[in-house]
C-alpha cells in the first residue's frame, strides 16, 4: 500500500512540474528576450567586462531556449566567450543548440569545429549532425514552401500575376498557421529543393499588399512573442503596408521621400514602436548592423 501511496504521489508530483513547466514556456514573450539582448549587447560595447556579459547571458538563457537574434547571434557570442574564458557553458549539449540555431545557414567557421573538438567531437560527427537535422525538417513544409517562394519571385512586374501568387502564398500560410504553425527556419530550413532562397521576410512582405494582411498583422505578432518570427520580418511587413497605404512609417524601415527627416518626437515614436515588439532602436540598429557589416568584410 505504502508503494502504491507513494508511486501514485511521484507520478502526480512529476505532473504537477511537467504542468508548471509547460505553463512556464507558454508564457515565455520573446519581446522581452530580445530587448533583454540588446541591453545585454549594448553594456558589453561599453564596459567590456566579458565575465559579466558571460553571466547575464547565462541567466537569460536559463530562463529561455535560446534564438540567434538580430545580427547579434548571441547564443553563439555566449558560447565563444565562455569557452575562451574558461566558463562552462553545458558543453556538448548547449553546442547542439547552437548548431540547430546556426543549421538552416550551415555556414560555421573553423572556430565552430574547434569547439565540438574540444569536447570529443570530429568534424565527421559534426557533419552527422547537420545531416540529423536536416532529416528532420516537416518536408511537407519543405515542399510546399520551394514551390511557394518560386511561385514568389515569378513575373513580379505583372500585376495580375503578382495578385494571384501572392493571394496563393497568403492561403498557404494560413493553411500552414493552421496545421503546422509558423513556418520558421527549424521547421523548413533556410534554402528549397532547387536551392531558391526561403526568407520568410520576403514573403510577408507581400502580404501587405493582400487582403489578409490585418489577420497576418495580429496572428504573427503571436508567433514574434513566442520567438518563432523575427521582429525584422514582422515590421518590414507592418511598415510596408504603411507606406504603401501613405500611411506614416511605424519602425522607421520604409520611408517616403517627406518621412526622410524624422523628428525628434518621430525618432522616439518609432523607437517606442519598435521596442514594443523585440526590435533595436534606430541607433542601436545601425551600431549593429555596421559591426555585422565589418566582420562580414574581415571573413573575406
Amino acid at each position: 500500500m505504502k508503494n502504491h501511496n507513494y508511486s501514485l504521489f511521484s507520478s502526480l508530483l512529476l505532473t504537477s512540474i511537467f504542468l508548471l513547466i509547460s505553463c512556464k514556456n507558454r508564457d515565455l514573450n520573446y519581446i522581452d528576450y530580445y530587448n533583454k539582448v540588446y541591453t545585454i549587447d549594448s553594456i558589453h560595447r561599453v564596459n567590456k567586462d566579458t565575465l559579466a556579459t558571460i553571466k547575464q547571458y547565462k541567466k537569460l538563457f536559463r530562463q529561455y531556449p535560446p534564438v540567434q537574434n538580430e545580427r547579434i547571434t548571441e547564443y553563439e557570442v555566449y558560447i565563444k566567450m565562455a569557452d575562451k574564458y574558461h566558463q562552462d557553458f553545458g558543453g556538448v549539449k548547449s553546442l547542439d543548440k547552437l548548431l540547430a540555431q546556426t543549421a538552416p545557414y550551415w555556414q560555421p567557421d573553423r572556430d565552430f569545429y574547434q569547439l565540438y573538438k574540444r569536447h570529443g567531437i570530429d568534424s565527421l560527427q559534426v557533419e552527422k549532425k547537420f545531416q540529423r537535422w536536416r532529416k528532420g525538417l516537416n518536408q511537407v513544409l519543405v515542399d510546399s514552401f520551394s514551390i511557394a517562394f518560386t511561385r514568389d519571385q515569378h513575373n513580379r512586374n505583372i500585376k495580375e500575376i503578382v495578385e494571384m501568387n501572392d493571394k496563393k502564398n497568403a492561403e498557404l500560410l494560413l493553411w500552414t498557421f493552421k496545421n503546422y504553425g509558423y513556418p520558421s527556419l527549424q521547421k523548413k530550413g533556410h534554402l528549397g529543393r532547387d536551392g531558391q532562397l526561403m526568407a520568410m521576410g520576403t514573403m510577408l512582405n507581400h502580404m501587405a499588399y493582400t487582403k489578409y494582411y490585418e489577420y497576418f498583422k495580429t496572428k504573427l505578432l503571436e508567433y514574434v512573442k513566442s520567438g518563432e518570427c523575427t521582429p525584422r520580418d514582422y515590421i518590414e511587413m507592418v511598415d510596408k503596408y504603411q507606406y504603401a497605404n501613405k500611411g506614416a512609417t511605424m519602425y522607421g524601415i520604409f520611408m517616403r521621400f517627406d518621412e526622410a527627416n524624422l523628428s525628434a518626437a518621430d525618432s522616439a515614436r518609432i523607437d517606442k514602436n519598435r521596442a514594443a515588439v523585440g526590435f533595436p532602436r534606430m541607433k542601436t540598429s545601425m551600431k549593429i548592423a555596421k559591426d555585422f557589416f565589418d566582420k562580414l568584410k574581415k571573413q573575406k
